[in-house]
C-alpha cells in the first residue's frame, strides 16, 4: 500500500468515525427524550433503560452510516482541496480517480457492513429491545410469538394461529383457532380464510368449524360469514407480527415465498426485500457524489460547506427513497423500480458529477 493511500485512508476513517459517533450521540439523545416519559411512568430501572438503548444501537448505526460516508467524503476531500494537497498529488501524476479509490473502497466495505448488520445483527437486537420495552418495562404479558413465518398467540379463548396479519388494515389471513377446556383438551377448532375488524368485533369469512364433543367423531359446519367473539383487538396482534424491518434479507425472502405459495398478496414485503439490497449500496453512490462534489473546484473546499452540502444531499436521498418505497407498497410502482428509484436517480447524478470533474 502506498503512503498516499495510507494517508487518505487515515484521514477519511478519522472523519468517518467522528461523524458516525456524533450522529449516534445525537440519535441517542433524541430517542432518549422521546422515550423518557414512558420509562419514568413505568418506573424503569437504569439497567433496563441502558439495555434498551444498547440493543437499539446497531439499528441506529446501520441507518447513520450512509449519511456518515457522504459527509466524511465531502469533509475529507474538501479539506484536502483547501490545503492544496489535491493539487500536489495531481502534480505528481496521481489522477483524481486514483485519489478517490481508497475512499470508494471504504464506502464499499461500509455497504457490506450495513448488509451484515441488517441481516444478522439488527433482527436479534431489535427483538430484544422490543421485549425490554414491552414486557420488562411496560409489563405487558408475552402472549405470542412469530415462528416458522406464522403468528402463534395464546389468547383467552384458546391458541390462535395466523398466516398473515396486516397491521395497516387489521385484517387476518389463514386463521386457525384451537378452543381448549380447563384440562387443555381440544373442544373446537375454527378455520377461516380471512378476518376483518368491523365496528369493534371480528368478522370471519369462509369459516369451517369442527366440534369435538366427548370424544365423538368431529362435527363439521361451514359458514360463509360469522361474527366471532374474540376479546383481542388488532392492536394485540400487532405486537406479535414481525415487521419486514425486523427480518433479515433471507428470512424475508422465505416469508415472501411462503405467502405467495399460499396465494396471499406479498407486494409490500417484496418492496421491502428490494429495499434491503438497495439501501446498503447507496453508501457507494453517496461517496462518489461526495468526492465529485467537493473536488469540482480545488480551492472551494471546507468543513462548513461540506457539512451543508452533505445535509442537503442526504436529506434529498431519504426523501426520494421514502417516496419511492411508499409508491411501491401502494402498488403504484413495481417493487423493483420503487426500491431502486432513489439509487438510480443518484447514480445518474453521480455520473454527471464525475463527468464534470477535471481530472
Amino acid at each position: 500500500m502506498k503512503i498516499v493511500d495510507r494517508y487518505l485512508i487515515h484521514e477519511y476513517l478519522r472523519s468517518l468515525l467522528f461523524i458516525t459517533l456524533s450522529f449516534l450521540a445525537l440519535f441517542l439523545i433524541i430517542d432518549f427524550f422521546e422515550k423518557i416519559r414512558m420509562f419514568l411512568s413505568n418506573d424503569a430501572t437504569f439497567g433496563q433503560m441502558g439495555s434498551y438503548f444498547l440493543f437499539m444501537m446497531p439499528t441506529m448505526v446501520s441507518q447513520i452510516l450512509p449519511a456518515a460516508v457522504l459527509l466524511a467524503s465531502l469533509v475529507t476531500c474538501g479539506i484536502l482541496s483547501r490545503h492544496s494537497e489535491i493539487t500536489a498529488m495531481k502534480a505528481n501524476g496521481i489522477s483524481l480517480y486514483r485519489i478517490a479509490l481508497p475512499i470508494l473502497t471504504i464506502a464499499a466495505l461500509t455497504s457490506l457492513l450495513i448488509f451484515f448488520l441488517s441481516e444478522w445483527v439488527t433482527p436479534l437486537t431489535n427483538e430484544r429491545a422490543e421485549r425490554i420495552r414491552l414486557v420488562e418495562v411496560q409489563k405487558q404479558p408475552f402472549m405470542g410469538s412469530f415462528k416458522q413465518d406464522q403468528i402463534w398467540y395464546r389468547g383467552e379463548k384458546g391458541i390462535y394461529n395466523f398466516r398473515l396479519f396486516d397491521p395497516r388494515s387489521g385484517a387476518l389471513r389463514g386463521i386457525t383457532i384451537h378452543y381448549l377446556d380447563r384440562q387443555m383438551n381440544l373442544i373446537m377448532r375454527l378455520d377461516a380464510e380471512r378476518g376483518e375488524w368491523k365496528e369493534g368485533r371480528w368478522l370471519f369469512h369462509n369459516v369451517l368449524i369442527a366440534r369435538f364433543d366427548n370424544g365423538a367423531f368431529p362435527v363439521l359446519s361451514r359458514i360463509k360469514q360469522q361474527v366471532v367473539d374474540l376479546p383481542e383487538k388488532p392492536s394485540d396482534f400487532q405486537l406479535i407480527q414481525k415487521d419486514a424491518e425486523a427480518m433479515g434479507y433471507f428470512e424475508l425472502k422465505r416469508y415472501i415465498r411462503k405467502l405467495q405459495s399460499e396465494g396471499y398478496d406479498a407486494t409490500r414485503f417484496v418492496v421491502d426485500l428490494h429495499g434491503k439490497m438497495a439501501f446498503p449500496l447507496v453508501s457507494i453512490l453517496l461517496a462518489i457524489i461526495g468526492v465529485s462534489f467537493s473536488l469540482r473546484s480545488e480551492r472551494s473546499g471546507g468543513i462548513a460547506q461540506g457539512i451543508g452540502a452533505g445535509l442537503v444531499i442526504g436529506f434529498s436521498y431519504w426523501l426520494v427513497y421514502a417516496f419511492g418505497m411508499s409508491l411501491g407498497r401502494s402498488g403504484t410502482l413495481p417493487p423493483f423500480i420503487a426500491a431502486w428509484f432513489a439509487n438510480i436517480l443518484f447514480a445518474v447524478a453521480s455520473l454527471f458529477l464525475v463527468w464534470r470533474v477535471k481530472t
